[in-house]
């Protein structure tokens, strides 16, 4: 029997992780079955269940996925002398998860699926658990891309860098949601109004 090579092996895992991603947020976790996974995968039973045991596993890694891969990109962002601004570093993140790399293409259906997953934790405690360990993980990384900012000079520190880092990821959180209840929002939207606050000057008084 000739053997499997890891790359065929993680083509199928990515077949059927984008199949299953795209019934999710076509049609949402509790009304899509494994046999539509099936389908959209074009795969059998027999070989999606050699990767995964049911619609729990699936939710599972699409979430750690997502985790894994913002949270790499912050950190990469962390790691350089200067990194870009807020806005920029944001709007390139949004953009590559909810642009460059949506199942299918449908953006609004992908914010969808990711709000379906934070819905998801309140009453499934390993999906929770997994989006609590990776809310953590992007605090951290964005508390490293504050922190950066600090020894580059261009944030001042009378802030705790945690409070910095939530705000930011509530921003995200939030243009998240926009987008899946409205879907007319665009990455440069955020882009251009984030900059435009950053940009806020105070009037003087007294």
């Amino acid at each position: 029997m000739a053997r499997v090579s890891p790359e065929h092996l993680e083509a199928r895992r990515r077949q059927i992780l984008d199949g299953a991603a795209r019934c999710f947020a076509r049609n949402g976790f509790h009304a899509t079955s494994m046999q539509d996974v099936f389908a959209e995968a074009g795969l059998s039973a027999g070989a999606v269940y050699r990767y995964f045991k049911g619609k729990d596993e699936l939710i599972s890694a699409i979430a750690r996925e997502a985790f894994d891969g913002i949270r790499g990109a912050f950190h990469e962002a962390a790691g350089m002398a200067v990194p870009p601004a807020p806005d920029v570093l944001l709007a390139r993140v949004l953009r590559t998860f909810l642009e460059e790399e949506v199942p299918g293409g449908d953006r609004q259906a992908f914010a969808r699926l990711i709000v379906q997953v934070w819905t998801e934790t309140l009453r499934n405690d390993r999906l929770a658990a997994i989006l609590n360990e990776g809310f953590q993980g992007m605090r951290q990384a964005w508390s490293q891309v504050v922190e950066a900012y600090r020894r580059s000079g261009i944030l001042p520190v009378d802030v705790p860098a945690d409070h910095v880092a939530r705000t930011m990821m509530a921003t995200a959180q939030g243009f998240i949601a926009q987008q899946a209840l409205f879907g007319d929002v665009r990455v440069e939207m955020l882009e251009d109004g984030l900059r435009a606050l950053m940009s806020m000057r105070l009037p003087e008084t007294g």
